[in-house]
């Protein structure tokens, strides 16, 4: 990771003309960004669809958590990793939790 850890109150979130996206010709999911777009493995999938908006990065951690029946620290640090990827290359932005509206 390139910055700082992202706190896990913020809210991550897909920006306008961000997307994910049924390739059903390749059989594949991908995550469309203006004149860019990125194949996801299961992880960046399962990952990108918990982001609702609404919800904090904790949320979305446990919520995967749960779902895969894995450890906090190992879900957290794929979470942070990933998401901070997408962030450095604008396809993901963060909200504060204040920010958020209901």
């Amino acid at each position: 990771m390139t910055g700082p850890r992202i706190s896990n109150l913020c809210v991550p979130y897909l920006p306008r003309g961000v997307r994910l996206y049924d390739d059903r010709v390749r059989g594949i999911r991908v995550l469309l960004a203006p004149e860019r777009a990125m194949q996801l493995d299961p992880i960046g999938d399962a990952i990108l669809s918990e982001l609702d908006g609404q919800r904090s990065m904790a949320e979305v951690i446990l919520t995967l958590c749960e779902r895969y029946n894995a450890p906090v620290e190992q879900i957290e640090g794929d979470v942070h990793e990933f998401i901070a990827g997408l962030v450095d290359r604008r396809m993901v932005f963060l909200a504060a939790a204040d920010e958020v509206t209901p």
